[in-house]
């Protein structure tokens, strides 16, 4: 995006997208939470996930992720409770500990991102007693009198996501029951392996036991066209050029607008070469892509998370979807494999 974006068009457009994921099939549609930056229009995930359940009629509503950090837990499971109530019990929640240090210096001074996880292993378990019913707190980050959270989630069990890339946090998330969304970035397929990895160890930490489900996200464009796909990888590398500020904190954020960054100057630059995007991502034709997805049913993945944006101009994430809709999805037609982002 660009100061001359029309967010009236973006915020549009964005809605047409989830009304295809929801009308395909596709089993979860996430939003994020960010702040200060014009690469997300999400700062409330919980208030445009409400929006989107008044216009789609099956898709699950994913929270992807709430940052724990920023939040108090008694607003946090209130605000989950009346999302959960609005859309007829259809709340997945997904809590984690950000990305972007920029943002704790803003949301969170003096907290360093690494150390961020230590909130959200002390908010989840209250978040859940609150929604339980009346309950007390006197944690290290919090404390509070009796309270318990309005309204209730109308599920029984909400479905609980951590994101997780890190071992500590592969070993919470199994421990506590927790489903798992993990994001290679652009890295290559030995990075998925890796996090399966680390799955398995925590899993065998935990006696073998796991009932969880693990997702795997990954920018997705399918394209039949020469013109296509050039514009793909064009549109992801500036994307990545921003994205990269963001993670290393190289350049300026001008009025929410992350500056590019050369793209050389990044560790692991090669990653952004376009044939290794197109060899790491889930990039090329409905068929190439296919057999990606079958390489990572393969790795044990549960379910498959569509990152539909990442620079596309809005036509061509129309046409890319709809070619994942009919030409990809129909592979995995027995499975619940597919969510969106």
């Amino acid at each position: 995006m660009t100061p001359e974006t029309d967010m009236a068009a973006v915020r549009d457009h964005t809605l047409e997208m989830v009304k295809m994921a929801d009308a395909a099939g596709f089993e979860i549609v996430w939003a994020a939470e960010h702040h200060a930056i014009e690469m997300t229009i999400a700062p409330n995930p919980f208030q445009i996930l409400t929006w989107w359940a008044e216009h789609t009629e099956n898709i699950r509503l994913g929270v992807g992720v709430a940052n724990a950090a920023y939040w108090h837990p008694i607003n946090l499971a209130g605000e989950a409770g009346f999302l959960d109530l609005i859309s007829g019990g259809r709340l997945e929640f997904g809590i984690g500990s950000g990305a972007y240090q920029r943002e704790f210096d803003r949301m969170k001074p003096g907290l360093d991102q690494r150390d961020s996880y230590r909130y959200m292993q002390e908010a989840l378990p209250v978040i859940q007693k609150l929604w339980a019913g009346d309950y007390a707190h006197d944690g290290e980050f919090w404390q509070f009198p009796t309270a318990t959270a309005c309204p209730k989630p109308v599920q029984d069990e909400v479905p609980v996501w951590v994101a997780a890339r890190a071992p500590i946090t592969f070993d919470y998330a199994v421990e506590h029951g927790c489903n798992i969304m993990s994001w290679p970035l652009t890295m290559p397929m030995s990075e998925a392996v890796a996090y399966r990895q680390r799955l398995d160890e925590a899993i065998a930490k935990n006696g073998g036991r796991y009932d969880g489900r693990w997702s795997l996200m990954r920018h997705t464009c399918v394209y039949e066209t020469k013109a296509d796909r050039q514009n793909a990888l064009d549109s992801l590398r500036v994307a990545l050029a921003q994205f990269g500020n963001l993670m290393t904190k190289s350049g300026e954020v001008v009025n929410g607008f992350p500056e590019r960054v050369a793209l050389e100057s990044l560790e692991g630059n090669a990653r952004v070469n376009p044939e290794m995007l197109e060899e790491n991502l889930t990039f090329g034709s409905p068929e190439a892509v296919t057999e990606k997805l079958r390489a990572y049913e393969a790795l044990g993945v549960d379910a498959f998370i569509y990152y539909a944006s990442m620079g596309l101009d809005m036509a061509q994430q129309k046409r890319s979807l709809q070619l994942f809709i009919d030409r990809v999805m129909p592979a995995f037609a027995d499975k619940e494999l597919v969510h969106a982002d």
